[in-house]
Formats: structure tokens, sequence, C-alpha cells
């Protein structure tokens, strides 16, 4: 199958609209080079001549500076090309045939690798359209009654709040939010704090892996072990973890766990992750239908009607990007342009970090996502100033737990862009005004 589909490709790909972007008619879209042999994760987090030919596979406009990777990543090159290729057969060969027939086959060769790459089996990967749909589809796949309950924290991603709120309203469940200390380095607060706000009507747990607003990791294992032992199941919201630094999902011991491939992934704008264990598949409702013969079938939750398959086809290149760099390099990297943007400004004495620096172990921050606030200027005029005027771009949050600007490299990020953005507040703060 997969040699038809590439001999059809090669016969159409010159003729094709879709295929007009210069690296699709060269084939010359760069490719992430292999680090240097021989030298640690340390040692070449510090290669610049290394990652300036990282930086040359992506497409990003230098004329900004994108701080906020942690919305979504542009894809290399490599990964557009791709997508563009497919999105092209698609829309020449009999497009029922390439979406039912010839693109199925391929997305389980996707599916077996990203299961092998994270250590879990393929019978329990479904391929999602993003991180939100793979989490509803387990926020809204238990059956609940009212007065159940429903434990988070203040600091989930809000889209997942928004989903239970919307099932008090309708069923009259109870969201119960707890707040947790800013950074946190103690992670066994983090648990006794869950397990203080466990009440006999607890039938659901939501843990965020990495807080998307600071960067803050949390003890996973420890509250799947706390809600396992008392039957309530969690739901790990692995978003902003899932390729930002390197573990494993079998290494978390979890049932549930959802996340974007467009963040740190950096795969096709509109994919996601969903890993349920495989004697949970049967008991947890798919969002949209899906027959009864799927019940124990990961597929089921992939039931959505007609979409692009190029998406999900295109997550490969994406992993084979990941897969050259190779995890524990990928998080030196980003953990060191962290360290050198937040070390510069922390010695202005005028920013607070609501990110820890501690290295570890254990692990209680990413390198990808710090949250700094500024004293005497409102984060939102302060973002508002460095895009206007300097054209950074970063994200910007006011809450009653903290605020400030949430910085988010990534690879392509060079140490030029950051001296940029650390002499621009630095300007802010000497100059006492905007």
């Amino acid at each position: 199958m997969s040699t038809r589909r590439e001999a059809l490709g090669a016969l159409l790909l010159p003729m094709l609209p879709g295929a007009c972007a210069p690296h699709a008619i060269r084939g010359a879209a760069p490719r992430s080079p292999a680090p240097p042999p021989g030298t640690s994760p340390a040692d070449v987090a510090r290669d610049e001549t290394y990652w300036a030919e990282v930086a040359r596979a992506f497409t990003v406009d230098r004329t900004a500076i994108n701080l906020n990777n942690a919305a979504v990543s542009p894809s290399p090159a490599v990964v557009q090309e791709a997508m563009a290729r497919q999105l092209a057969l698609a829309n020449s060969f009999p497009t029922a045939d390439v979406l039912w027939g010839q693109a199925p086959p391929l997305k389980e060769v996707v599916r077996r690798r990203l299961a092998a790459h994270w250590g879990v089996d393929p019978e329990e990967i479904a391929i999602t359209r993003n991180g939100s749909e793979g989490l509803q589809i387990c926020q809204m796949g238990f059956d609940l009654a009212r007065g159940d309950e429903v434990l988070a924290t203040t600091q989930d991603y809000p889209r997942m709040l928004t989903t239970f709120k919307q099932r008090e309203r309708r069923e009259g469940i109870v969201l119960r939010q707890i707040t947790i200390p800013v950074p946190t380095e103690d992670l066994a607060q983090i648990v006794a704090l869950y397990e203080a706000n466990i009440t006999p009507r607890t039938r659901l747990i939501l843990v965020t892996h990495v807080l998307n607003l600071t960067g803050q990791v949390m003890p996973v294992r420890e509250i799947v072990a706390l809600g396992r032992k008392r039957g309530i199941p969690v739901i790990v919201d692995g978003a902003h973890s899932f390729a930002q630094f390197d573990y494993k999902i079998s290494d978390l011991d979890c049932d549930y766990f959802a996340t974007s491939l467009h963040k740190w992934l950096a795969a096709p704008h509109g994919t996601g992750l969903l890993y349920v264990r495989r004697d949970k598949i049967r008991s947890l409702w798919p969002l949209t239908a899906a027959g009864p013969e799927l019940a124990d079938d990961i597929r089921k939750f992939e039931e959505v009607g007609t979409h692009p398959e190029a998406n999900a086809l295109g997550i490969a290149e994406a992993l084979t990007f990941h897969q050259a760099i190779g995890g524990a390099i990928k998080d030196a990297r980003l953990r060191y342009l962290r360290d050198t943007w937040a070390s510069r400004l922390l010695a202005t004495k005028r920013v607070r970090l609501y990110t820890s620096l501690h290295p570890g172990p254990p692990r209680v921050s990413t390198g990808g996502v710090a949250l700094v606030d500024v004293a005497g200027f409102d984060p939102m005029k302060l973002w508002a100033h460095l895009w206007d005027r300097h054209r950074i771009q970063l994200g910007a949050t006011v809450r009653d737990e903290f605020r400030g600007l949430r910085v988010s490299p990534n690879l392509y990020t060079t140490l030029e862009e950051l001296d940029r953005f650390c002499t621009a507040v630095e300007r802010v703060i000497r100059n006492g005004t905007l």
C-alpha cells in the first residue's frame, strides 16, 4: 500500500498546486542535524554552531522574536512539506481512496512510532486533533451523578476547567479547586494538598503535568497512586511536558493522558495524542459516538467524521526531527536558554520569577516555560509595549496567585534574540516608564 502511494505521489507531485512550495519542489527542506558525537547534553546545549543548523530547519520570520512557543510552536520546514504533500495528494487523486484507503495504514505507522518512543502499547494511543480534545474525551467520558466531585487546581488549563464547569451547570456535579504555592520545590506538599481535599464524594481528579503559565512540574506519579489507592480515576494533562523534557508516558504509571503535539513536538497544527490504558478503554465513553463494535478499540476516540489526514501523517516527520536531536539534549538546551535570560533579569533586582530554577532532582520545573514579573509595571501593558515597540511576542497573565510575562523560547531561538529581549526589559526598568 505504501509503495503504491509513494509511486503515485512521485508521479503527481510536480503538477499539483499544493506541491508548489519551494522546499517541496526541490525536496530540500533542511532536516535536523545530528548532535556532535561524544558530547554531553550540557555541552551540546552551549554549542551555538549546532543550534544555528537546527534553526535553519525552521521558516520563522526573524523580524519578530517569538517567545510564546508554549501557545503553539511553528513546525520545521520538513514537517510543513510532508503535510503539504499529503494535502496535495488528497486533493488530486480520488479523495475517498486517499482518506479512507491509503491514509489509514500510514496512520498506523505513526501510532506505532509514537507508542514505541513513549513506552506504551500502540493499542493505547489515539491520534486526536489537539490536547483539549483528548482531555475532554476523558473529562466527558466518565458517568458522574449530581453532587459528585471533581478535584483540580486553580492553575489547570482554562479550557479544561471550563469543561468541568459546563458539567456543573448541566449535570450538577461539583468542581473543587485547590490552590498550590508558586513556585513549589517541595513536591510532597502538593501531594498532601490533593490528599487533604479528597472527600467521600470525589469521583475524578485532574492533574496537569506541567502548569502552562509557570512551567511548574507536578508530582503526577504520586497523585495517580493517590487516586488509584482510593479507586478515583486521574486524568493527566501532558500538553506542556510531552516532548519538552525527556520522559516516557509509562514512567507516570497513569491510566489517562492527553497532550497536544503542535506544542513541543512541533507537529502540524491541530494534532494531539490520547493515551488510555488498555483495560480502561471499554469503560470510557468517546466524545463523538462510536459503534459498539469499537467498545474495546482505542480508535473509537478517533471517530470524528471526515477530517484531513495530512495533519496526522505529518507527525511522522516531527517525531523524526525530535529523535534526531534527542530528548535529553532538547531538554538541556531549553534549560540553558531559560537560565540565560532569567539569570540576567534577576540581576536587575527588579523582577520576580514565579518559576523555580532548581536543577533537581526532583524535577520541579521545565526549561521551556517560565513566568517573570517586572516590579512596578502592569504585565499586560508591558506585554503590549514589547510587541508594539520591539516585536517581541510573549504570553502575559494577571491572576490572584501571580502575574507576569510568560517566556517560552524554542530550539530555533538564538542568544542574540534573548539579548534583545533582556535589553528591552532592562531599558524599561532603567527608564521607569514604558
